[in-house]
Formats: C-alpha cells, sequence, structure tokens
C-alpha cells in the first residue's frame, strides 16, 4: 500500500516540475520523508536530527495571502491518517497553514491548484 501512495506522491512532484515555469510558486514544494522503515540506528539518529512521528509527507512553502503554505498528507485506498499525523494536522492549522489529505495525484494536485488560485 505505501509503494502505491508513494507513486501517486511522486507524480505530484512530476507534475509540479513540469508547472514551475509558468507557477514558479510549484519550485517551493518539497517532500518530507518521515516514513518508511529503518534499522535502529538510523531511526535514532534521524531522530536526534529532528524527525519527527507523523508529520505530513509534502509542504509547498508559499504564503497565499490566507495560509502561511500548504501542507498534504497522501493517502491510498483505506489507509488512514495515524493519531501523530491527526495531532499534526491540528496543530499546522491552528499555526495559519492549509492542511489537506488527499487520496490520490488527482486530488493532492486540485488541491495545490486551489491553494495558488491557478488552473490548468
Amino acid at each position: 500500500m505505501r509503494s502505491r501512495e508513494a507513486q501517486e506522491q511522486a507524480v505530484v512532484i512530476q507534475w509540479c516540475k513540469m508547472q514551475e515555469k509558468k507557477y514558479p510558486a510549484l519550485g517551493n514544494i518539497f517532500a518530507i520523508p518521515n516514513g518508511g522503515y529503518r534499522n535502529k540506528i538510523e531511526a535514532a539518529n534521524l531522530k536526534k536530527q529532528g524527525v519527527k512521528a507523523g508529520v505530513l509527507d509534502l509542504f509547498l512553502a508559499y504564503p497565499n495571502g490566507e495560509h502561511a503554505g500548504l501542507f498534504i498528507e497522501m493517502k491510498w485506498g483505506k489507509n488512514k491518517c495515524t493519531p501523530n499525523q491527526l495531532e499534526w494536522i491540528e496543530r499546522l492549522t491552528r499555526a495559519g497553514y492549509e492542511v489537506n489529505v488527499c487520496w490520490s495525484s488527482e486530488k493532492a494536485i486540485e488541491s495545490i491548484k486551489h491553494y495558488l488560485g491557478i488552473g490548468d
């Protein structure tokens, strides 16, 4: 299930790269690689470096006049947000960010377009 989610996320990033010349704000999107399986030593080192459970998948670091930026959590199938993710969603929303949970690349791209007020 995670690999399909990763594939959908890769489609979003590919779309952003293709549209970046037309919409330069898309150059400010990046992935936050908090998920995945790691050995205990690597996981401990990443935790020391500031990796935190539940942080969302993508961040568009661009204010749109209403929000400070856009976070996207990618999901697939029957996958749901974890309690840690729900906590982050609440925390980030209170801090002035738009947060969307998207179950497909199409929904994530729609979310980005809506956030930036663009159409294709």
